[in-house]
């Protein structure tokens, strides 16, 4: 029985599509609809307490429309009847993921797949390939739409 889904949203041209597939998904289940956008961690710097002003005011309004982004999207959803809620939730995005999925009892995990090439993937990592790996629930992997076959 699927009680609560969590659609990973990370602003890219697959996201509209995440969440599209995620709300189908809860409505069809009754499920509740867990929108996440994992968001960088605040850059650190060294002899400062909490960074330059204008790297902080920088980086709240970065946050802001990341977190108005998110409403929209929940917003929408709550329009077609599906309970939403939605995170934001700053921090490293793999062990925030798995996290999360056990915080809030997560029963299906909704996540684009960009198609980056395996050079890329071995240099910088792929949240999709680390969910494959680790992930002790369900996935639903949406490939990116623009990818060329």
């Amino acid at each position: 029985m699927i009680k609560n889904i969590l659609a990973l949203v990370d602003f890219s041209c697959i996201s509209n599509d995440i969440v599209k597939r995620a709300g189908e998904l809860a409505s069809f289940y009754g499920a509740k609809c867990w929108l996440v956008h994992v968001a960088t961690p605040d850059p650190e710097f060294v002899g400062y307490d909490v960074g330059p002003k204008y790297i902080r005011d920088h980086r709240a309004d970065v946050l802001y429309k990341e977190h108005s982004k998110l409403l929209a999207y929940k917003e929408k959803l709550v329009r077609e009847g599906i309970n939403c809620e939605t995170l934001l939730i700053q921090g490293q995005i793999n062990s925030t993921i798995e996290s999360e999925v056990e915080k809030l009892s997560i029963d299906l995990v909704v996540l684009g797949s960009h198609g980056r090439s395996r050079i890329y993937e071995f240099l910088v990592g792929s949240v999709c390939e680390h969910m494959l790996r680790h992930s002790k629930v369900p996935m639903m992997i949406i490939p990116n739409p623009l990818k060329k076959k």
